[in-house]
């Protein structure tokens, strides 16, 4: 069995493991991240929509089940980086009523064990490591922050610049979106049509592996080691803290990592995975889960995907994803918050064949080019119901049954009643489906008590005195935002106020 060794091993290399890599590789710590996945070549087929929507190039062949025991493929990508190489670099921080006990329509997000004020401070350093481009005074809900942007908003090109102000004349306040490129003076970013939701083949989007890992190797504190799956996590004798990782490569070889301190960084599914998995005499129902709560609590967002299609008024927009909504985020109305409106990258016609196959071609590239897209986004409540489990067979499967469905209702007829106010002629909707696992959330969150949580407010098990779980999972609640910059500023402050750096 081949052996490998760090003073902190980091398993996953996304947002959450990268992200804690560099912040450890700073410091002078002896880091391994080890990644099931390898990196993505940069190639013609990056920016092929064919490749991409419909051929799932970069998608993984395997199988995960539905709460009735359906298999699916998951919307997930096995790389250096992970879903941060496709994802479309919409990096905006929480509000402050996020990380609070709030009331919603069929129930109430819990607290947070911090507060927006404890994450302020790396929320900008964050902004800073992975260039976020946005503006202030716009969004009617924005949170304060002590630190400017580190650039300013992406321009809106004419069509989106009009749109904007055919949504104030019909009443919301439009808002720049806070978007990770490299389009800084001198940057690599060209302002292309395949950004959301493809690969970068320039290097231009502000991924994990662009802006952290490549920067941790560079210090040379920092390791990776690709290819390789991590089966389980061993205890010593104590049960107390974890000893080594196992994992195998791709052709069925054992690989023995150990390390004093270990990170899981991958993903709120396969990190509740890995955990259950790793059940011994000392955690009979899986690691770190003396609570009963890991893979409880699975969330993803509440969203659907319009296409608001103006007969009249052809979209010659290239990059379209720089405006927001956010009026109804904290209340719609009646007290209650709702959730956020944010424009997509341009939908070409062959992308809406994934889910339109019965419409010929031709018809769908007649409504992509008078159409604009939008992600219309509501909170899913935690639920302990809604969970991640192993089948018989080790498969992943995931136990949910969407909540907060009301609030998102009431956004979605809202907004296309808004639309049609700024004179769309049509509004076309595709609900996200378990498939698409749209920000997953939950399943190893973090709490005061350990009775009722998994880890403590710095990510650390509540039952190990060695293991931290830094990704998406740690979430208490979903908030109606894109959780990528929130995962790095809690990565940030992990490293910075907890002993994870010795």
């Amino acid at each position: 069995m081949d052996h490998l060794d760090a003073e902190v091993v980091v398993i996953g290399s996304g947002m959450g493991g990268s992200t804690t890599a560099l912040a450890l590789a700073r410091r002078g710590v002896d880091v391994l991240v080890v990644e099931r996945g390898e990196r993505l070549p940069r190639e013609p087929e990056n920016w092929s929509p064919r490749a991409v929507f419909i051929d799932r190039r970069y998608k993984p062949a395997e199988t995960w089940e539905d709460l009735h025991g359906k298999a699916f493929h998951p919307g997930v990508h096995y790389v250096v980086g992970g879903n941060t190489k496709v994802y479309g670099a919409s990096l905006p921080r929480f509000r402050v009523s996020d990380f609070e006990q709030t009331r919603h329509l069929e129930g109430t997000s819990p607290a947070w064990p911090f507060s927006y004020a404890d994450l302020e401070p790396y929320y900008g350093q964050a902004e800073s490591t992975y260039a976020v481009h946005g503006t202030t005074g716009e969004d009617p809900t924005e949170p304060w922050r002590s630190t400017p942007y580190p650039y300013a908003a992406l321009p809106h090109e004419p069509y989106v610049r009009h749109l904007a102000d055919r949504l104030r004349v019909a009443g919301v306040h439009p808002s720049s979106t806070s978007i990770g490129v490299d389009l800084r003076d001198g940057g690599s970013c060209i302002r292309c049509r395949t950004c959301d939701g493809f690969p970068c083949k320039v290097g231009a989007k502000s991924d994990a592996e662009t802006c952290a890992l490549d920067p941790a190797l560079a210090t040379g504190n920092a390791r990776i080691a690709t290819g390789l799956k991590v089966k389980r996590l061993l205890t010593d004798g104590t049960g107390r803290r974890v000893v080594a990782a196992v994992a195998s490569t791709r052709d069925g070889a054992e690989v023995r990592v150990t390390g004093r301190r270990f990170v899981l960084s991958a993903g709120s599914a396969n990190s509740a995975a890995l955990l259950l998995a790793s059940a011994d005499d000392h955690h009979p129902d899986g690691l770190a889960n003396s609570s009963g709560q890991v893979g409880r609590n699975f969330m993803m967002h509440n969203n659907a995907h319009i296409a608001c299609i103006d007969l009249d008024g052809p979209n010659d927009v290239v990059f379209q994803k720089t405006l927001a909504v956010t009026d109804w985020y904290e209340d719609g109305g009646d007290g209650h918050p709702l959730g956020s409106l944010q424009t997509l990258g341009k939908v070409q016609g062959v992308m809406m064949k994934s889910y339109a196959t019965a419409v010929p071609l031709p018809v769908l590239d007649q409504v992509a080019k008078r159409s604009v897209e939008w992600l219309v986004m509501a909170e899913d409540l935690p639920d302990p119901d809604n969970r991640v489990t192993l089948s018989p067979r080790g498969a992943i499967r995931t136990t949910r049954v969407a909540r907060g469905t009301r609030q998102h209702a009431i956004l979605l007829k809202r907004t296309k009643r808004l639309m049609r106010r700024a004179g769309y002629d049509v509004v076309a909707t595709q609900p996200f489906d378990i498939s698409m696992n749209s920000h997953m959330c939950g399943t190893v969150v973090a709490g005061t008590d350990p009775g009722t949580s998994v880890l403590d407010g710095h990510c650390k098990a509540h039952d190990l005195a060695n293991l931290w779980v830094v990704d998406g999972s740690f979430f208490p609640s979903s908030a109606a935002m894109n959780p990528a910059l929130t995962i790095a500023a809690q990565a940030l402050r992990v490293v910075a106020d907890s002993d994870l750096a010795g």
